[in-house]
């Protein structure tokens, strides 16, 4: 004998019906919203990318276009040659790029990359007296490493403020307290995080100094290799931004620089830029930062 259901039983179950209809038209027009909000951020981190990505290649362009038409002074001349070399390594590496040889996780360090050729063409460009981009800024930016100066020592943090409160054109002591700062972050940075025994636990056959102690190359081949990566354009990419960093603090150390001996604060404030972006880029590859999504 069937069972009689009645007429309020009847309507509970029609409620009951129509509630697990209106939860599940509430779910899917939440799955709806969360994917149109996830579309709408990759969209505007995608714009935001390449609008950054065309702004790195237009200044980069700017700044070559500058260099082609400047004739070095003689004291600059093995900088710039310096600089001409790092050109190169990173045409091999854009070229590269365009024959999709890297895929997307190389897409932040290419991005980086582009910065660190642009930093390079502008110093050397307001070495020879080139108006820098941003000449009309009225105060020196915060420091961009902080938290790596931090992730290192309280002393390093402080060293390195001290050399930029002393980087000013009416110090003519400035070049030598800045580059010694500068040398001494980027040694303490190789060393403590590419010590030589891991270096050559890891790296067995890299290439070493006289003293048996791994080169910076092959400190710079230990980051990329704990990054997965093992690429020779990018290893000597990173190479060449560093030499050009060294190249860099032998201009600042031969005193040819100025009739006075002194740089312009212009010219101080893109060695400044140079040399932060060295760092900050070094240490994005040791971090993984650099090979992160963008």
């Amino acid at each position: 004998m069937a069972r009689r259901i009645s007429s309020s039983q009847i309507r509970s179950r029609l409620r009951q019906a129509q509630a697990k209809m209106r939860q599940a038209q509430a779910k899917r027009k939440q799955a709806i919203n969360k994917c149109n909000q996830a579309v709408r951020t990759y969209n505007a981190k995608a714009r935001a990318h390449n609008a950054r990505v065309r702004a790195n290649r237009d200044r980069l362009k700017r700044e070559l276009q500058k260099l082609a038409r400047t004739s070095s002074k003689p004291q600059y001349v093995t900088f710039r040659t310096s600089v001409e070399t790092f050109q190169r390594s990173y045409s091999v590496l854009e070229n590269r790029a365009e024959a999709e040889i890297y895929d997307d996780r190389y897409d932040r360090f290419l991005d980086l990359s582009e910065r660190e050729a642009a930093n390079s063409a502008s110093v050397m460009n307001a070495l020879e007296g080139e108006v820098p981009e941003n000449e009309n800024d009225e105060s020196p930016p915060a420091s961009e490493i902080d938290h790596i100066l931090d992730a290192i020592s309280q002393d390093v943090h402080d060293r390195w403020h001290g050399a930029l409160f002393a980087l000013s054109p009416q110090n003519p002591d400035a070049a030598r307290h800045f580059c010694t700062s500068a040398r001494e972050l980027l040694t303490e940075i190789l060393e403590r995080f590419a010590r030589d025994e891991d270096v050559k636990s890891v790296l067995p056959d890299c290439e070493v100094t006289q003293q048996g102690k791994p080169t910076r190359r092959a400190k710079i081949r230990f980051f990329l290799h704990k990054q997965g990566v093992s690429d020779d354009a990018v290893t000597d990419f990173v190479e060449k931004d560093m030499e050009n960093v060294v190249q860099l603090f032998r201009v600042f150390n031969d005193g040819t620089h100025g009739s006075s001996g002194r740089f312009e604060h212009s010219q101080l404030l893109a060695i400044r830029a140079r040399v932060e972006g060295a760092v900050s880029f070094l240490w994005g590859i040791i971090t993984g930062d650099a090979f992160a999504p963008a």
